[in-house]
């Protein structure tokens, strides 16, 4: 008898700040592009967001699966992602940003690892066969060090931590207690934290593609110290035994 896959669904959860010119076109993609059953959170901060009526034009179009979800913590990506996750279902859930930089053609790869044993697999632009296009020259070279870097100092079972484009168990944001304050680096504290509490971490390759439309609202300069804080918990991390024991319990 086959043995019974550990997650039978994915939830998909999309931060966004006035998108409106990429919603529909990311929405298409996702929905051409990912064949595992899936709903979709939408996780917005003001009812002003120009995101909101092309949602709610596809969703009286006929996508029952997808919904919108206010963000309650507060303006600003982490806390919509933050809201995403506790929104979420049971079982895997995945970060996309509206973008259309993250590679959803590897999705059902990404969820086939999920129910393989992984409980985080993580997009990868600097293992083989992955890659990026385009984006700022200055941002990739500090991304592709710290990852790598993290992978051979620290043992992290990723070479591209920095990266959102994650899936992720429900368990393990259950049961990770979450610090972060500014914004993307939250994956990568999540990552750094459940690899010393012992969970399972894949990576497959993957394409991140620079946005083809609005502005970025990734912020180097201010997000910068925050990345190199979880950079350097995992190097002391990796040196002191029992430190993964203080990681249990979500904090908001």
């Amino acid at each position: 008898m086959a043995e019974k896959n550990r997650y039978s669904a994915l939830c998909i959860v999309i931060p966004v700040y006035n998108e409106g010119g990429n919603i529909r076109q990311t929405i298409r993609e996702i929905e051409g592009k990912i064949r595992t059953p899936h709903d979709i959170l939408v996780v917005y901060d003001f009812e002003e967001d120009d995101t909101l009526p092309a949602v709610r034009e596809m969703i009286m179009e006929g996508l029952s699966n997808m919904r919108l979800v206010r963000n309650k913590y507060g303006r600003g990506v982490l806390n919509a992602i933050k809201t995403g996750f506790e929104s979420a279902g049971e079982g895997a859930v995945l970060v996309v940003m509206a973008d259309l930089s993250d590679d959803l053609a590897v999705v059902d790869t990404m969820f086939k690892r999920m129910n393989e044993g992984s409980d985080i697999v993580c997009g990868s632009r600097y293992m083989k066969g992955g890659r990026q296009v385009g984006g700022p020259l200055f941002k990739k070279m500090l991304s592709r060090a710290a990852g790598v870097s993290l992978h051979y100092l620290a043992g992290l079972p990723t070479r591209d931590v920095t990266n959102s484009f994650k899936m992720y168990s429900k368990e393990v944001l259950d049961n990770i207690r979450i610090e972060s304050g500014g914004g993307f680096e939250l994956g990568m504290e999540i990552v750094v934290k459940a690899h010393f509490m012992g969970y399972k971490i894949s990576e497959v390759p993957s394409t991140w593609q620079d946005r083809v439309a609005g502005e970025s609202r990734f912020m180097l300069r201010k997000w910068l110290p925050k990345y190199l804080h979880w950079y350097f918990f995992a190097i002391r991390s990796s040196i002191l035994p029992g430190a993964a024991k203080k990681f249990r319990g979500t904090a908001q």
